[in-house]
């Protein structure tokens, strides 16, 4: 599928803080932990647990989280499909919904038991 101007739109104007309690239950149902969630959420944009917890009580929205997030270098390795749509071949003009994409990818890779090692991504030398 092909990422649309206006799709990305609508991904970055959504509310973070009100996706954040479904990802969570979802990795909670499958045994998984809030603070694993934040550990991938912290490895994966840069923030701190406090900043995470600040970016949620202000309701930012995705383009919030995604503009000022220090996304980890290894993101690029974040590869598969989510929702129909293959990460890799998402064009860089919709940064916002490709980031948005590998985070979902690495939910689903929590939700589903993938070990922690393997989420966060290191090169291979």
């Amino acid at each position: 599928m092909k990422v649309t101007t206006e799709k990305n739109e609508k991904v970055a104007n959504m509310v973070f803080a009100n996706i954040y309690p479904l990802y969570l239950n979802r990795l909670e149902k499958n045994g998984r932990t809030k603070e694993e969630f934040h550990k991938v959420l912290t490895w994966f944009t840069g923030y701190t647990e406090d900043e995470l917890q600040t970016l949620i009580d202000q309701k930012a929205t995705y383009r919030t989280l995604f503009e000022n997030a220090k996304i980890h270098p290894n993101a690029h390795l974040i590869k598969g499909v989510v929702c129909g749509y293959r990460i890799e071949t998402i064009e860089d003009e919709f940064e916002i919904y490709k980031q948005c994409r590998r985070m979902e990818k690495l939910i689903d890779e929590l939700a589903k038991g993938r070990k922690m090692e393997k989420i966060l991504r290191d090169e291979k030398k």
